[in-house]
């Protein structure tokens, strides 16, 4: 079986993601409990290639749009204690290779790995995204549309973030893991000329 047909309908091309229509969200362990925030203002692209196992990615966000739901926070988490965004205003991802996951159970949707380079401030980290893809489907406004779910966890000391609160006995304030998840839809931009 051909790879284009574990993937029915992502053909190749040029995909853009649509901010409005996605999402990127993270989590932390905060105290006993998990602080959830996300990231409004981002943007990327897809590139499939017609064998997909060769498609690239990159993306980019404004670490000013952090948004836990708590402006002091936000504010603290924009300093240098954490993303230090007046010098650092992006984080960046470029992706490097796709393969196909066979981890855990029988997944409905084709999952790959999509590993890249990570970068916060001035440091890049390798990080692999396990990604599912949801299907293809035209949009009410003539276009074409994909969907991706994409999970990752990093460790914020790999990227510098050290910050903490040191509390009673050898526990701290924060954890060192932040979850993340994005939820894609990415819209078909251009696809390569036919074939002669």
């Amino acid at each position: 079986m051909s790879q284009r047909a574990a993937v029915p309908g992502l053909v190749a091309g040029r995909w853009t993601v649509d901010p409005v229509h996605s999402e990127i969200t993270f989590t932390i362990r905060h105290l006993m409990t998990t602080v959830r925030g996300s990231f409004t203002d981002f943007g990327g692209e897809i590139l499939i290639g017609e064998d997909p196992l060769a498609s690239t990615a990159r993306a980019e966000i404004r670490l000013a749009s952090i948004d836990t739901r708590s402006a002091e926070r936000d504010a603290h988490v924009r300093s240098a204690d954490f993303l230090d965004v007046e010098n650092h205003p992006l984080m960046t991802f470029e992706g490097t290779g796709v393969e196909p996951a066979t981890i855990g159970r029988r997944a409905r949707h084709p999952r790959y790995h999509l590993d890249g380079g990570l970068t916060v401030g001035d440091v890049t980290r390798p990080v692999r995204l396990l990604t599912e893809f949801h299907g293809v489907a035209p949009d009410p406004w003539g276009g074409t549309r994909a969907g991706f779910t994409a999970t990752a966890s990093i460790s914020r000391r790999d990227f510098g973030i050290e910050f903490n609160v040191p509390l009673q006995g050898d526990k701290v304030m924060l954890g060192d893991t932040i979850a993340i998840q994005l939820e894609i839809q990415a819209v078909l931009a251009t696809e390569p000329a036919a074939a002669e």
